[in-house]
């Protein structure tokens, strides 16, 4: 009998395959064989077949599921006696699946793979060969949903590591045949995977098959400038230079390509060729107040990273613990001791894998990781593959330690592990990962509860010797009623310390909590915890705990004093004060300044007294006042970004809401940058409540920012839920025309064109039957951008004029002014270079008028390029530096680098070496700190420079 998975979701017995039912019990299947012989929680079968999304007795569901799965083995094993039963039973809270690894594809395939790390190259070609042929196509391919879409992004992952692995072990055993076979194979999945196409281009050389060496070169550079805008990389760059001088054999005849490129890490080096080396990040959160014990703990984790420097592969610890012992504290503690082993820097993030506000995703994890290296926007990929490949291309080679806190399982970590020696992950988690450790080389470490030493030492770090001296009997009853965990014992410390009370007093207090509430002894520690939560929330004064409930409503990661302020009907000053008393009292942690965080068991306490003690009408209201907060502050701060875009009608805001007002628009960008989490979590409640409105409301008030600052992917994500929310409004048309068109901006920026000008269509046509002039004019600019980034000018300049003529009808003068700058560009860019002067400069005179600075900038970038090729050099710097003036001002750096490049061209053209010198080297500062490609280009030209000055002396 086998269970299949890499494909549609299977059961077969012998050749017969046998019928798995619909969608949600295929799920099921699938959610029980990939921890075969592993405990599955129920609460995890609920999570992972209908996500945030259960139905009403969603147990009773999977009780019917479980049943004609059981059937169905059954079955199985009548019509294939000869095979091991696979038999499924119920343990305590869960199911576990029993079956042989080998019944199960997906364990098999990984099973292969590491029995394949350390053998001789013919084994190991062999072994790696078996497990990619049981490889049927994409994995649950059969299953749509959240769980089901992760796991199939990750698994493609580890199919693409073993493929580049086999390809190389082919390729060295001067198997040319296979390798081109498999290889071309596997492109079909992976069309831009540049290390399948490097030993492709190879192994055809060496069989003769030049001509198809080009072929190959051609067809991927194609689909990189396609899908990323870019070349590719410099390896494949080398081959193909090579091919065409006819030695490409020899140009990379025999190397260890493993060296070249480890597994996992495709060489996307067109995505990442700018130097590195100012993208060091620091992501690490503060180090732990009061942190004692774990002595045995941060051993253990020493003496791993004293023997990673022998490993040949990237080294993980999988730290593993109940909710509440410590886990975080200890990574993060460690990690800052042991930080400056790792001199090109710390990642950290917080996967909320057990969150009440779900848990963060892989790809948006990927995508934090690439923006703290210095990846500009539009040079992340927009799937998670190339995201993870990217990821691993930049951290090749270096030292850096990753820290994923609060994992959900294996797979919700596995695209962000490192794929070199060099890093080290170190992974937390409520459960054992043993899927990392069986699969991946992961060291385990099980962080225990405090030995009754280490806990006597934490409360004596916090309360001071004496205090304990004093009573060490009721210092050891406290221990005992906060079971060890240091989250309850920090509760339990924070209390005395703000009372002065006997510590005989506070642990009469704590024991009586636990009787009252009849905690049951489950056998998890962290059940009794509440008894702690209790405790303290009863003591806090009533409006202090008011607070503390109602932050169980926000869905966020944490929450300013703003937010907390409305969410309570409170003003801001006191809505500090009460933060501050939570602080003391442990219940709430300020993790950086202003912002403030709830444990997650914390959070669900908070939460559970939410739901007790505050009526229905009371949280929605609640809720409302936090969505009304989020609305109206980011309305402000987007008016100060962009104080020329068309207004947004809000309805009145409730009473009782705190609104942040932005005093520039620096302030604004770091308001936004500083709440993007938290007001994307809202959005989601917003979905999720059919706030229709608010919710179409919001993302509108997120799109300049999102745009502006790359975060693209973002603008795609809450633009497409824009839609969904205008179409189900009463009369959303022209909401819905809004969605399209930033739909379309969104994958202009990402490089897909043919998805851009669908949603531009599609906002045209709505607005057309609408009769609003001004939203065809915009939509009309935004096709014009899209048929830049295709190449096709003459579109551009003709979507451009339309758009100037539609804004001139409505006396529209903003776009006016921005349309006439679009047409003076593209004529540019057409060659007539005078009517770029003639169309900017109206442009120009019209934006001054207006006094939109930011608008004068582009305005003047396009008139330095005009008469820069009219051979006006001075008049082109003259404009250039005028851009860069007020690109400066703006605070935009990326298109400021751009300028001065431009700037030092004209210096240069106009005779003014030094003046040019001056020019790249302040453009090259700013590249190299974004780590953006064009930095190799700025550098080219001052070699020149400089060659071109010595030649001459």
């Amino acid at each position: 009998m086998d269970i299949r998975l890499l494909g549609q979701v299977e059961v077969w017995a012998g050749t017969h395959g046998l019928d798995t039912g619909p969608p949600q019990r295929r799920v099921t299947l699938a959610a029980l064989a990939l921890d075969a012989g592993r405990l599955v929680l129920t609460e995890t079968l609920i999570e992972r077949i209908w996500g945030e999304r259960p139905p009403a007795q969603p147990r009773a569901a999977i009780h019917a599921h479980i049943a004609t799965i059981r059937r169905l083995l059954e079955a199985a094993h009548a019509a294939d006696a000869e095979q091991p039963p696979v038999t499924l039973v119920h343990r305590g809270n869960g199911y576990v699946l029993r079956a042989d690894l080998e019944q199960v594809d997906l364990l098999r395939f990984r099973s292969l793979v590491g029995a394949a790390r350390r053998r001789p190259d013919v084994e190991r070609s062999a072994l790696l060969g078996e497990a990619l042929e049981l490889w049927r196509g994409p994995a649950l391919a059969d299953l749509a949903g959240e769980w089901p879409a992760r796991m199939r992004d990750g698994w493609g992952l580890e199919r693409l590591d073993a493929a580049v692995d086999w390809a190389r072990t082919a390729l060295r055993l001067g198997d040319h045949a296979s390798t081109i076979s498999r290889v071309r194979a596997l492109l079909d999945d992976y069309p831009v995977a540049e290390p399948l196409a490097a030993v492709l281009m190879q192994a055809l050389a060496r069989a003769g098959r030049l001509s198809e060496v080009f072929d190959c070169y051609a067809t991927l550079r194609q689909r990189l400038a396609e899908q990323f805008g870019v070349d590719p990389g410099p390896e494949l760059q080398q081959l193909y230079q090579a091919a065409l001088r006819g030695d490409l054999d020899e140009a990379i005849p025999h190397r260890d390509l493993d060296e070249a490129t480890p597994p996992g890490a495709p060489d996307l080096a067109a995505l990442a060729a700018a130097p590195r080396e100012r993208a060091v990040p620091a992501q690490l959160p503060a180090d732990v107040r009061g942190f004692s014990g774990r002595d045995d703990e941060i051993d253990q984790l020493d003496r791993i990273l004293d023997t990673a420097e022998q490993q040949v592969t990237s080294v993980v610890v999988a730290v593993s613990g109940t909710a509440g012992v410590g886990k975080t504290a200890l990574a993060v503690r460690w990690a800052h001791r042991v930080a400056d082993r790792f001199p090109d820097g710390q990642l950290f993030v917080n996967l909320r894998g057990f969150a009440s506000g779900g848990l963060l995703g892989p790809a948006e994890a990927v995508r934090g990781f690439l923006d703290a290296l210095g990846v500009l926007p539009d040079r992340i990929p927009p799937d998670l593959h190339a995201q993870a490949a990217l990821y691993r291309t930049l951290l090749a080679q270096k030292r850096v330690l990753v820290v994923l806190d609060n994992a959900r399982d294996a797979d919700h970590v596995r695209p962000l592990l490192p794929g070199t020696a060099t890093a080290m992950a170190v992974v937390t988690s409520r459960r054992q990962l043993t899927g990392l450790i069986a699969t991946d080389g992961a060291h385990p470490l099980t962080v225990d509860l405090l030995s009754t030493r280490d806990a006597t030492r934490l409360l004596t770090r916090r309360l001071g010797p004496d205090r304990i001296a004093a009573e060490p009997a009721a210092a050891q009853r406290v221990i005992g009623a906060c079971a060890r965990l240091p989250l309850a014992l920090a509760v339990a410390a924070a209390r005395a310390d703000e009372t002065g009370f006997p510590l005989g007093a506070i642990a009469d207090e704590l024991e009586q909590a636990d009787q009252r509430l009849d905690v049951l002894d489950t056998g998890d520690p962290a059940s009794r915890v509440r008894a702690v939560f209790s405790w303290s929330y009863k003591a806090l004064p009533s409006s202090a705990a008011r607070l503390f409930r109602l932050l169980g409503v926000h869905p966020g990661p944490d929450v300013s004093a703003s937010a907390a302020a409305s969410l309570a009907a409170i003003p801001a000053p006191r809505a500090r004060i009460l933060l501050a008393d939570l602080t003391r009292a442990h219940m709430v942690t300020e993790h950086s300044p202003g912002r403030y965080a709830l444990h997650d068991l914390l959070r669900v306490y908070a939460s559970e007294q939410a739901h007790a003690e505050e009526s229905d009408t009371e949280r929605s209201a609640a809720e409302h006042r936090m969505l009304d907060h989020y609305l109206y502050a980011a309305h402000a701060m987007d008016q100060a970004l962009d104080p020329h875009r068309d207004t947004l009608v809000l309805d009145p805001c409730r009473p009782g809401v705190t609104i942040d007002a932005p005093a520039d628009s620096a302030r604004a960008r770091a308001w936004f940058e500083a709440e993007r989490p938290a007001i994307l979590a809202a959005l989601r409640h917003a979905v999720e409540a059919g706030a229709h409105a608010r919710t179409w409301s919001m993302a509108w008030a997120l799109a300049t920012f999102f745009d502006r600052q790359g975060h693209w992917h973002d603008l795609v994500a809450t633009q497409r839920a824009a839609l969904q929310a205008a179409r189900r409004l009463p009369d959303g048309s022209r909401q819905e025309a809004y969605a399209h068109r930033y739909l379309g901006r969104a994958f202009t920026r990402l490089g897909d064109y043919g998805q851009a000008e669908r949603h531009l269509r599609g906002a045209l046509s709505v607005y057309a039957d609408l009769g609003d002039a001004v939203g065809q004019a915009h939509t009309h600019r935004g096709l014009s951008w899209a048929a830049e980034g295709a190449g096709r000018l003459s579109d551009a300049l003709r979507n451009s004029e339309r758009a100037l003529e539609l804004f001139r009808d409505a006396d529209h003068r903003a776009g006016q002014a921005d349309s006439l700058n679009a047409v003076g560009w593209y004529r540019g860019l057409l060659g007539d270079h005078q009517g770029t002067l003639s169309c900017c400069g109206k442009a120009l005179a019209l934006l001054r008028e207006l006094d939109d600075r930011y608008s004068q900038a582009a305005t003047l970038d396009s008139l330095g390029y005009a008469h820069h090729h009219l051979g006006c050099f001075a008049r082109a710097a003259d404009c250039y530096q005028a851009a860069v003036n007020l690109l400066r001002e703006a605070g935009d750096r990326h298109h400021e680098a751009e300028v001065l490049v431009h700037l030092g061209d004209s210096r240069l053209a106009g005779g003014a070496a030094t003046a040019a010198r001056t020019a790249w080297r302040a453009a090259l500062k700013i590249l190299l700190d974004l780590g953006h490609p064009g930095a190799d280009d700025v550098s080219a030209k001052l070699r020149l420079l400089h060659d071109g000055a010595e030649a001459r002396r």
